[in-house]
């Protein structure tokens, strides 16, 4: 097992009301599964993704990374948690648009700090664009790419640190079926590889057909 929540709950307040979002969650990730989350819009499922990553404070629960339960320390020690063991890739890519391809997946290293040749953070970031089939658009800044384009650039940044754990939220929301077909093919690649571990929310029925488990979300619940 790689991650484990337990007993998450979250609630916000609206419109001076309390909403609870999550009434007491419980999964375990196991290395190198693709799991895939599903439920209708409203259930849940983006809030829970978000605590498993670190950006959001659960209201109560505990969520545990390789054992070490993320929440415990303080922000500082969990910005360096998100930025080295986590990879986030959401529906709307979220790259700089004054940065080419390869400047956007070089940043999550440079942040990092642990490599300090420039050199060999842009060399590391080409080989995972090549990966990806993005070689000849490693220049190309966001405009100049093709949605299908920038979110595979988005996963190249996401996988730059090699992270434990890469959480996708509707990864191909904002896709035509020909392009989120090839991401879909990109990251069952990528697990088969690597050993790549994926938590996928989407409301697209493909993700279920290439997750080794799937869980369902209503009401803020596993059901």
């Amino acid at each position: 097992m790689i991650l484990e929540a337990k007993n998450i709950y979250k609630s916000y307040r609206q419109a001076g009301n309390i909403l609870t979002v999550l009434k007491g969650v419980n999964i375990k990730v196991d290395r190198g599964e693709i799991l895939c989350v599903v439920g209708p819009s409203g259930a849940g499922k983006s809030t829970l993704l978000h605590i498993l990553g670190g950006l959001d404070d659960p209201d109560q629960g505990e969520v545990f990374l390789n054992n070490e339960n993320i929440y415990a320390g303080s922000d500082e020690k969990r910005a360096k948690i998100r930025n080295q063991k986590i990879g986030f890739i959401f529906q709307f890519y979220h790259l700089l648009p004054d940065f080419t391809a390869i400047e956007n997946v070089m940043l999550p290293a440079i942040i990092d700090g642990a490599q300090k040749n420039i050199k060999d953070i842009e060399v590391k970031s080409l080989e995972v664009l090549t990966e990806i089939g993005l070689k000849d658009r490693v220049k190309h800044k966001p405009s100049q790419l093709s949605g299908g384009e920038q979110q595979r650039v988005a996963i190249a940044r996401a996988l730059m640190n090699n992270p434990d754990v890469v959480l996708c939220d509707e990864p191909t929301g904002n896709l035509d079926s020909q392009n989120g077909d090839a991401i879909k093919d990109i990251l069952v690649r990528l697990n088969e590889k690597n050993r790549q571990t994926l938590i996928i929310v989407s409301h697209d029925e493909g993700f279920k057909r290439i997750a080794h488990r799937t869980i369902y979300m209503r009401d803020g619940k596993i059901v």
